[in-house]
């Protein structure tokens, strides 16, 4: 079974077609094949789920790794968000006009949550005829402790059931680490569990199923169906959705042969795997209503406004719930007393320029949104320099461990200009008579670990005034909303981007969805990225692919009209063209392109690399010390790096100077060659040079944010391999990103005042 990495799937996958999502993969093997060689497991993507965090860095005896620090604090939110969500009272508010299924699944819904009547009772009225009695569910157990790998005889137990349906044994490891300590069990109670296997499809659970029930198996299995729409789900939030529409669910589950959809989606919804919305439509362009336009008229207008049902996994549902909470807290928070109104006014207009209206705008509100390219950066650096100069614990946060380094290192450089933050000289505090603390730097995974950063209070808050967190389109709902429950009361929250990138790789937009619905003030940075390259990726970001003048070379297009040639020029241009012409080494220049499969993907590109830049036989997991690879120890978290040894222990990697080591049995889904990227591993890093490929077959994965990320990666010179001819302008004058199925701006209209937008 294999499956092409998530990341790149969500640009080409639009709302409301999960399983045409999946079907970007490449072909899986069955599960009922012998040709999968023991042992060897099936292709699986480098972004492993967030569950496969195990690679973190090496520690001693008693310390937490960075991934197991993570998802310990991951695991605590989601206990609070649960235990919020037990509290809350009342059903879920109706509204509109609602007719058929819908209107019948909401009131039976109504039901269940007010105590009218049992959930049993209330599905067992809607059924249009006996059916097949379905098992009581299975209920995933506990994941492994990150870091731990599952016990050698709970892997041995689910090797053996996946030997009995015909299923790789390889995928032992995965399935216990996934269905926890009872993974056997719960395997033969219950096979299509297997789908919650990353890579696994509905095709394959049903052999597998079929080889340990036999007769008992069918289409109308209420296992079946629980188990399909929980994946369907999953595979819309792979792509982005948060939630999806409830005639979208029903049409997928149809597609997967569910005899009655409208029955597997009230089953879910009765045994608590789903949960159902109805949310409001607002008009085109115009904003959600909030809750001070309240009155006789605004109350009918919103009897008669259109809505639209939505089915979520309780996940991300909740984790969008309180990622809203928390940013109308900040909205509506009362700011702590650090600095007089004088002392930020004077900072502002020092600063002048697009600087000083971005401190005036974090000096009067606790939730602030930041925009533009690389050199913008510089805006934040300043603010961080005058908010420590006024006595604030001000840190920034960014994605990877390269841009802890690079911003790290702009703010010694406005320290040593002593300019952007004005006649405060950003290194002195308000009383002009000592040097500030210098701001605090740390990656979003450390800070929420507790790895890096401040450190937290008794209540859990982050001990800090005010937070930057920068690109900050690379933030899922769930990183986002533990973020902003971590922020204590009367602090501030700055988020940072550029609007132009490619959304995160998790579900949800939550930088594009704060844009739209103008919560809070937005401060657009009047400073253009400088040069050639700066002026090409200008015009990407608007829709137009201009020529520019590049005297330096910095922008070269190198066409070729196959696969064959452009995996050539690709490996000439890093190994000769760039060091020599550019005077960029190979180690310093990264290969783009749009996919892991395919002629020119990639696995083939990563190969023709290593075979020229560090051949070896790939002995541990087809690695060799030298290689440069990608780690990812969650999903959405790529860190560039190289191998250093393999062990007994694991494979030992060397990543942005920490050192890591990867048991051998994540190393299939967390370690990749990175000579070779997708545009989304590639985002928040750069590179000196950067070559992108473009062949010809990578037509239907472009789009305007594709390119736009790709070429904003470089530095100082971009190769573009072009085997596309006019895809390319047409994909940056046509094709936008893909929309997102989302429900955070209708989750704080209610709660933030029409005021603050």
């Amino acid at each position: 079974m294999s499956t092409e990495p998530p990341e790149e799937t969500t640009e080409n996958a639009g709302p409301g077609t999960p399983d045409e999502a999946a079907d970007t993969s490449e072909p899986a093997a069955t599960p009922e094949a012998s040709e999968a060689s023991p042992g060897t497991v099936p292709d699986a993507p480098a972004e492993a789920e967030g569950t496969e965090a195990e690679g973190g860095q090496t520690a001693g005896v008693g310390q937490v790794s960075e991934a197991e620090a993570e998802l310990l604090a991951q695991r605590a939110e989601r206990e609070r968000i649960e235990r919020r969500k037990a509290e809350r009272q009342g059903p879920i508010e109706a509204g509109g006009k609602l007719s058929g299924t819908a209107a019948d699944l909401l009131a039976a819904v109504r039901a269940v949550e007010s105590g009218e009547k049992p959930a049993p009772a209330v599905f067992e009225e809607a059924r249009p005829a006996p059916r097949r009695p379905a098992p009581e569910p299975v209920r995933p157990a506990p994941p492994v402790t990150a870091g731990q790998a599952p016990a050698d005889s709970v892997v041995v137990a689910v090797r053996e059931v996946l030997a009995q349906g015909g299923a790789p044994e390889a995928l032992a490891v995965q399935a216990a680490g996934v269905l926890g300590e009872g993974a056997a069990q719960a395997l033969r109670a219950d096979p299509w569990q297997l789908l919650r296997v990353a890579g696994v499809r509905p095709e394959q659970a049903d052999g597998f199923a079929r080889a340990l029930l036999g007769g008992e198996a069918g289409p109308d299995d209420g296992r079946r169906e629980r188990a399909v729409t929980g994946w369907l789900l999953e595979q819309a939030a792979t792509a982005g959705h948060t939630a999806l529409e409830m005639s979208a669910l029903t049409t997928a589950l149809a597609r997967q042969g569910v005899p009655d959809p409208e029955e597997a989606v009230q089953a879910a919804i009765s045994d608590g795997d789903v949960l159902v919305f109805q949310d409001p439509l607002p008009e085109t362009g115009t904003p959600a209503p909030r809750r001070d336009d309240a009155g006789d008229d605004a109350d009918g207008a919103e009897e008669e406004r259109s809505v639209r049902v939505l089915v979520a996994l309780e996940r991300y549902a909740m984790a969008e719930e309180s990622l809203a909470d928390g940013l109308a807290r900040l909205v509506n928070s009362v700011f702590q007393q650090d600095g007089s109104d004088a002392e930020w006014e004077r900072a502002a207009a020092s600063a002048g320029g697009s600087t000083g209206e971005l401190i005036r705008a974090v000096a009067g509100h606790g939730l602030v949104l930041h925009t533009g390219g690389e050199a913008s950066l510089a805006e934040p650096a300043a603010l961080l320099r005058a908010a420590r100069g006024l006595g604030l614990r001000a840190w920034a946060a960014v994605h990877t461990p390269v841009g802890r380094t690079r911003f790290a290192a702009l703010l010694e450089a406005v320290t040593a200009e002593g300019t952007d933050p004005g006649e405060t000289n950003a290194g002195v505090t308000a009383a002009g008579d000592e040097k500030a603390e210098d701001p605090g730097v740390a990656t979003v995974a450390g800070l929420l670990s507790g790895a890096e950063g401040p450190g937290r209070d008794a209540d859990g808050a982050l001990l800090l005034d005010l937070l930057v967190v920068l690109d900050a389109p690379l933030l899922d709902v769930e990183t986002a909303a533990l973020v902003t429950e971590s922020l204590p009361d009367g602090s501030r929250l700055l988020l940072a981007g550029d609007p132009g990138v490619l959304w995160s790789v998790g579900p949800g937009r939550v930088f594009a969805d704060l844009l739209a619905a103008r919560v809070c003030p937005q401060i657009a940075s009047r400073r253009p990225d400088p040069g050639p390259l700066g002026e090409l990726v200008s015009g990407i970001g608007v829709g137009e692919l201009n020529q520019v003048a590049a005297p330096g070379r910095e922008v070269v297009i190198v066409p070729v009209r196959d696969p064959g040639e452009a995996v050539h020029r690709t490996v000439q241009l890093v190994i000769d063209s760039v060091p020599r012409a550019i005077g960029v080494p190979a180690e310093e220049t990264q290969v783009i392109t749009p996919g892991h499969g395919g002629a020119v993907g990639t696995r083939a590109l990563n190969a023709a690399l290593k075979e020229r830049l560090n051949p070896g036989p790939g002995r541990f997991g087809g690695f060799d010390p030298g290689d440069r690879i990608v780690h990812s120890p969650a999903r959405g978290r790529t860190v560039p790096g190289r191998v250093v040894k393999a062990g007994a222990d694991g494979l030992h990697l060397s990543c942005a100077g920490e050192a890591v080591v990867v048991p051998q049995e994540r190393v299939e889904q967390s370690v990749r060659h990175g000579w070779a990227l997708t545009a989304h591993q590639a985002m928040g890093n750069r590179w000196p040079a950067v070559v992108v490929v473009l062949p010809g077959d990578a037509v239907q994965a472009l789009s305007r944010p594709w390119v736009y990320t790709a070429f904003s990666r470089a530095d100082r010179h971009l190769s573009v391999v072009h085997g596309v001819e006019q895809a390319l302008p047409r994909a940056v004058a046509e094709v936008p990103a893909k929309p997102r199925t989302t429900r955070l701006p209708v989750l704080l209209a209610p709660q933030v005042p029409a005021a603050a937008g």
